[in-house]
This record gives C-alpha cells, structure tokens and sequence, in this order.
C-alpha cells in the first residue's frame, strides 16, 4: 500500500482556541489510532544508530485544518454516511463533563442536531477523504 492511498485529515471549528483545538486533535488521534487497527501504523520501532528504540508513528499523511462550525458538522455528517471512513468527532460535551459515565449520559440524552462538535477526524481512502475536505484551510493559529 502507497502512503498517498490513505489520509488523516483532522479538522477544528474555527471559533475553538489553540489551547482547546489541540485538546480536540490530541483525544480524536487516540481514538482514530484506536479504531484504524494496525493498517494505520507504519513500522512499530525505528532504532537509531545508538541503538535507541523510537516508536513508530502513522504511514499516511495527517493534515489539520480548520471551518467554521457549520461546514464541520455537514462534514462530520457526509463522513459518517460513507462505510469506508472511520470518523471520530469531539462534541462540545466531552470538555463539560469530568468522566466517561458523565460525557455518555450527556451525549445519551441529546439529539445529534443538538450537539456542537468542535473537531473531527476522518480517516480512510485519499479520494474519499479528499472530497469531503479538500477545500478546507489549513488549520495556524492566527
């Protein structure tokens, strides 16, 4: 398989402070590297030359940009439509709650029209991938 074959694209709503934005990014790649299984992941260790262990990290490009709040949902949205990517997004819930038990009930008692997202990230086919983000920005802190 070709590292351009797959892509990672995290996404952030453009009204979410840096500090915030990698919270979102930080917690979304654990569950993408979680979900992706091991297709994800390029070699387990690289050694250096003094014999020191580094682990090994994505084989495919990982991308963050940035769009306002209504784009990401739509974008959230178009995603999960497709079996073939794997989406992880970050409602508004998870930084307003302090444990697993509180963000599922939270998330459990709302209507997906009702939750704000704040980032997301998709994984799967570059062309797939690219159709849903390929026009979004960059994500810099400004």
């Amino acid at each position: 398989m070709n590292y351009e074959d797959k892509k990672i694209v995290g996404i952030v709503a453009t009204n979410v402070e840096p500090s915030i934005a990698l919270n979102v990014i930080g917690h979304c790649a654990i569950a993408i590297g979680k979900w992706s299984g091991v297709e994800i992941m390029g070699k387990p260790e690289i050694c250096d030359k003094t014999g020191v262990k580094h682990r090994g990290v994505s084989k495919f490009p990982f991308i963050i940009t940035k769009v306002k709040a209504g784009k990401l949902r739509n974008a959230i949205d178009l995603a999960k439509q497709n079996p073939n990517l794997l989406v992880v997004d970050y409602p508004k819930e998870v930084l307003t709650t302090r444990t697993d038990e509180e963000l599922v009930s939270a998330i459990e008692n709302k209507d997906n029209a009702e939750l704000e997202y704040l980032g997301a990230i998709i994984y799967g086919d570059t062309k797939d991938v690219n159709e849903i983000t390929g026009k979004f920005q960059l994500w810099k802190v400004d």
